[in-house]
C-alpha cells in the first residue's frame, strides 16, 4: 500500500514537508475515517491500531506504529471544546485508524510523537467542523501539528473509472475552485468561510465529493487557522489530481 506507485507524489510530499515542520511536541489528526455524534478525543495512553480497509495486500494489515497516546493533550483539546459550547466525549477504547498511522509513518517513521485523533460529527456539517476548528485555535500556542488528514478529491467510483476529458475537466475545475478558495489573500476571511460551508456550490464538488467526509478535516484546520493557507502543494493520486495545504 505504502510502495504503490499511483501513491507516488503524494509519498513524496509528505517526505519532503515533514522536515519544514520540525519536532512538534504532539500531533492531532482530524480523520476522515471516523464519525461521531458528538466530537470524540481519543485519550488512551497507547491506542492500537485500526485497520479499517479491505482488499489490500496481506502485509497491509501488519503495518505497526506504535505511536504513544496524548491524554493530556486529549483532556486539553476536550475542554477547549467545551468551553466553546461544544458537547465532546473522550474514549480511552478506541485506536488509531489510517488516516493517521499510514500519513505519519511517511512523515514521522520513528513513532515517537504523541498523538491523538479527533473524530468528525456525524451530519458531516461544514459550518460545524469549522466552528469546532476556532475552538481549538488555542492550540497554535502550543505549537500542536494538527493534520487535517482527507483528500481533496475522493470519489472512489471515478479512481477506478475510465479517465474521460468530462472527468478531468471536473477535476481541475473544483481543484481551482478549493485553491483559490484557501489560498486568496484577496478574499477576506467571512468570504473564504462562506465558501467553505457552502462549497456544494463550488464547479462539480459533488462529482469530486459524493461524500464530503474526506473533504472536512480541512474545514476544521482552516478554522483553527483562519488565515489563508501559506502553501499549496499540487499533486496527482491515482491518476486524480489533488491539492494540500498548509497553514
Amino acid at each position: 500500500m505504502l510502495g504503490d506507485g499511483a501513491h507516488k507524489e503524494m509519498i513524496t510530499l509528505l517526505k519532503k514537508v515533514a522536515p519544514d515542520l520540525g519536532n512538534p511536541p504532539a500531533i492531532l489528526v482530524i480523520s476522515a475515517h471516523w464519525e461521531e455524534n458528538k466530537p470524540t478525543i481519543t485519550s488512551g495512553a497507547s491506542p492500537p491500531l485500526i485497520y479499517d480497509y479491505y482488499g489490500f495486500p496481506e502485509e497491509s494489515y501488519a503495518i505497526e506504529y506504535p505511536a504513544p497516546g496524548a491524554p493530556m493533550l486529549a483532556n486539553k483539546i476536550f475542554g477547549l471544546l467545551q468551553s466553546h459550547g461544544i458537547d465532546a466525549s473522550l474514549t480511552d477504547q478506541r485506536g488509531f485508524d489510517h488516516g493517521l498511522f499510514v500519513p505519519l509513518k511517511i512523515m514521522y517513521p520513528d513513532a515517537n510523537i504523541p498523538c491523538v485523533q479527533l473524530s468528525l460529527v456525524k451530519g458531516l456539517r461544514p459550518d460545524e467542523h469549522i466552528r469546532i476548528g476556532k475552538a481549538l485555535a488555542g492550540l497554535l500556542e502550543e505549537n500542536v501539528l494538527v493534520i487535517g488528514s482527507g483528500f481533496s478529491f475522493h470519489n472512489l467510483r471515478a479512481f477506478f473509472g475510465p479517465s474521460t476529458m468530462e472527468a478531468q475537466s471536473m477535476n481541475e475545475a473544483f481543484e481551482q475552485w478549493l485553491i483559490d478558495t484557501c489560498s486568496n489573500r484577496q478574499l477576506s476571511e467571512p468570504e473564504r468561510e462562506h465558501r467553505l460551508v457552502n462549497w456544494e456550490s463550488a464547479p462539480a464538488a459533488r462529482y469530486c465529493h459524493p461524500r464530503e467526509d474526506h473533504l472536512l478535516p480541512l474545514h476544521v484546520c482552516y478554522g483553527i487557522a483562519g488565515a489563508p493557507a501559506r502553501q499549496v502543494f499540487r499533486f496527482e493520486i491515482m491518476g486524480k489530481k489533488a491539492s494540500a495545504y498548509l497553514w
